[in-house]
């Protein structure tokens, strides 16, 4: 979240050695700034690629120390440092306190809720009888997306419906596992905008979880909040962001 490019000067290859492609975005400035903006965007951006990577099925693979903003100031090909460049500063994380308490949400968040760790693949269609598919990708506007919109070339805002009650594999004693259902917002846009909760179908009320947006380290993942929104409310998410919302496993479920 701070550097474009790459800077191995210290590597003694002039710069040439690692990869040019570095897949990254300083957000406005290039290496260190005391730019509020720049810092508060940055924060914003590491929050979306933690929840990001811990929210997705398979097992996730955090480098050590990414939890409290590690950094290599910029250098990507670090084999040949063995210093401050490449250790991992655990006095930093008296400074990260709030990043690190996220990560533990995030963490907590996965370990409590099957649904995020299925060993099975989506199937995109409802499982034992249930009325709703166990995975289904809307438009910030509530409704399935389309063909086109799938393959209009360029990543988009969207919403994810991950229900709890289409868990195909059984617990470890054969018994069917029903999780709590969540809805995942995602605005990788600049701008804030406007998202409408999908029907009824997907479930009545909506309690708020997690919030990219927000700096907190306060550890309530997992818990519902007094925040509720309801079917087809009108929700603004801010810019670069990404929200979690849940409702509890339905009688039925």
């Amino acid at each position: 979240m701070s550097y474009e490019a790459k800077h191995n000067e210290a590597n003694g290859e002039d710069n040439r050695d690692g990869t040019d492609d570095n897949r990254s975005w300083n957000c406005g400035v290039e290496g260190p700034t005391d730019d509020p903006e720049v810092l508060a965007l940055r924060g914003r951006q590491t929050r979306n690629l933690l929840a990001t990577l811990l929210l997705s099925q398979g097992v996730p693979m955090l480098v050590a120390g990414d939890e409290m903003g590690r950094t290599q100031a910029g250098n990507n090909n670090a084999y040949c440092q063995d210093n401050p460049i490449s250790w991992v500063d655990w006095e930093r994380a008296a400074g990260f306190r709030e990043l690190t308490g996220f990560t533990a949400r995030l963490t907590r968040l996965r370990r409590e809720h099957p649904v995020f760790r299925r060993r099975r693949f989506f199937q995109g269609q409802p499982v034992r009888g249930t009325c709703l598919a166990d995975i289904a990708w809307l438009t910030p506007a509530g409704r399935p997306m389309t063909d086109e919109e799938w393959t209009a070339g360029q990543a988009g805002p969207l919403v994810v419906f991950l229900n709890g009650a289409g868990i195909p594999e059984p617990d470890r004693r054969g018994r069917r596992v029903v999780d709590d259902s969540f809805l995942l917002l995602v605005n990788p846009t600049g701008s804030a905008l406007p998202f409408t909760l999908p029907g009824p179908a997907y479930g009545w009320t909506w309690h708020l979880c997690l919030d990219t947006a927000e700096d907190t380290a306060e550890d309530t993942a997992g818990v519902a909040t007094k925040l509720a929104t309801v079917a087809g409310q009108v929700v603004l998410m801010a810019a670069h962001s990404l929200r979690l919302l849940t409702r509890p496993a339905l009688e039925g479920d």
